[in-house]
């Protein structure tokens, strides 16, 4: 794998804030910026919220009753009397 290089324009401040950073960590540009997107990256992902990531699986695997979340409490009567007559 190549690695490919990509320009950014910063503002003054923020260069000057990367370049004392980098003498201080004693660590290229180049690492503290692949560094800092990575973080980024990952705080993003771990943005969604359970929803969103479930999302794709709602509706996959149904069972074809659409009254099950209102009549559950009757099924699991009708399962705990079928175990008490066994």
């Amino acid at each position: 794998m190549y690695d490919q290089i990509t320009t950014a324009r910063l503002p003054t401040e923020i260069r000057e804030k990367l370049v004392i950073h980098s003498r201080l960590r004693n660590k290229t540009k180049s690492d503290i910026i692949k560094d800092a997107l990575e973080a980024y990256f990952e705080s993003e992902e771990n943005d969604f919220d359970s929803f969103t990531l479930g999302e794709p699986f709602f509706g996959n695997y149904g069972s074809g009753e659409t009254d099950r979340a209102t009549t559950y409490k009757e099924r699991i009567k009708r399962k705990l009397s079928d175990r008490m007559r066994s």
